[in-house]
């Protein structure tokens, strides 16, 4: 192998690495991302059961929990 194809072959690897390295970091932002709506989604989840719970409680104040 003479230095040409040697700094070619690295420079290839390299390029490769790197682009491999912004995909993944692309992938970590959109997992953030979609784990944060998922925590959002059960928040709001949470909030509506309370709010069911609380106005049935309301409706039927003797019925045992």
């Amino acid at each position: 192998m003479d230095l040409e194809m040697f700094e070619s072959r690295t420079r290839d690897t390299i390029e490769q690495a790197l682009n491999r390295l912004q995909t993944a970091t692309l992938l970590a932002a959109q997992l953030e991302t979609q784990v944060f709506e998922t925590g959002q989604s059960v928040q709001d989840l949470s909030r509506l059961v309370e709010t069911f719970l609380a106005e049935q409680r309301q409706q039927n104040p003797e019925s045992p929990e």
